[in-house]
């Protein structure tokens, strides 16, 4: 029971950094920006290393804890292939979500004492919101369905073999800030519906309304991954 506790609270931990962190980068810069030339902007490659720098952070600290998901996504993909025991899912999630909420609200209250009043929450969207490109809820789907898979099933390959424990954090993260690179100027990314469903609950009536699809084409995304890697290298039996 404490092995599992400390396994929950790691993931907590890591997603409340990842969140205040990498979501903050993209959220103060926009404020800034918008307190000294008078328009928001999100500084996009600083956004993009933030979310890829705290991942290797992440994995090399809280890692051999707990694997270091902070992602329901990843822990999705993980049950699937075997890598996550069922008992362990439901609680990872539930951590990862309180732990992103966490940071979203920190955020908020920063935002809040500086009194900036052009401030964006760093929520996901498929239109209408903040900075991003996408019209359509096809195109949200789309982006966030293929990234997704791509970061996924990367994770999926890299964890699979212990040799490669040493790389797996810089793997990881440099293959996040390629999919945040992409994908920020049209849905602002999410890949990861816990980071999704923190700044949203910030972020106003259009983000919650909008949140579903950074909740389900994560999923769908991960677990298409994990069918990949089963096609490809078969189930892992350790967890079974």
């Amino acid at each position: 029971m404490k092995q599992n506790c400390r396994k929950y609270f790691a993931e907590m931990l890591g997603t409340f950094v990842l969140v205040f962190v990498a979501v903050g980068v993209a959220v103060f810069t926009y404020t800034m920006s918008a307190m000294e030339y008078g328009y928001g902007e999100v500084n996009l490659v600083a956004t993009a290393l933030a979310f890829g720098l705290v991942i290797v952070a992440m994995a090399y600290a809280i890692g051999p804890i707990s694997g270091c998901h902070i992602n329901p996504a990843v822990s999705l993909g993980a049950l699937v292939i075997g890598k996550l025991k069922l008992k362990d899912f439901a609680p990872y999630v539930i951590a990862q979500t309180i732990g992103a909420i966490a940071g979203a609200a920190l955020i908020f209250a920063i935002v809040k004492m500086t009194g900036a009043t052009d401030y964006i929450m760093g929520a996901n969207a498929y239109e209408g919101l903040g900075t991003t490109l996408a019209a359509s809820i096809g195109i949200g789907l789309i982006v966030e369905i293929v990234l997704t898979f791509v970061f996924v099933f990367t994770i999926l390959c890299v964890i699979s073999k212990s040799d490669n424990a040493r790389i797996a954090g810089i793997v990881i993260g440099l293959t996040l800030v390629l999919v945040h690179l992409l994908g920020i100027s049209l849905t602002g990314t999410s890949v990861n519906p816990a980071r999704s469903i923190g700044p949203a609950l910030f972020g106003g009536t259009a983000a919650l309304q909008q949140l579903w699809l950074f909740i389900v084409a994560p999923l769908v995304g991960a677990a298409l991954a994990a069918l990949a890697f089963i096609g490809l290298y078969g189930r892992n039996k350790e967890s079974e």
